[in-house]
């Protein structure tokens, strides 16, 4: 059984409601705000493993 599976024609699909919904001025907003959301989501993983690597490193 194969769960969640997405093709080219689902992802076509979705671009387009996508751009009905918001607009083409709206997206490059609604991207730079991804691309920041997920920068600072491995920045804050990055931070999380740092504390650890520098008490390794103290020692």
């Amino acid at each position: 059984m194969q769960l969640l599976t997405i093709g080219w024609a689902e992802i076509l699909l979705i671009a387009l409601i996508v751009l009905l919904l918001f607009g083409a001025k709206k997206i490059p907003e609604l991207m730079k705000g991804l691309g920041k959301g997920v920068k600072s989501f491995k920045d804050g993983m990055n931070g999380v493993d740092e504390p650890e690597n520098k008490e390794e490193q103290k020692e």
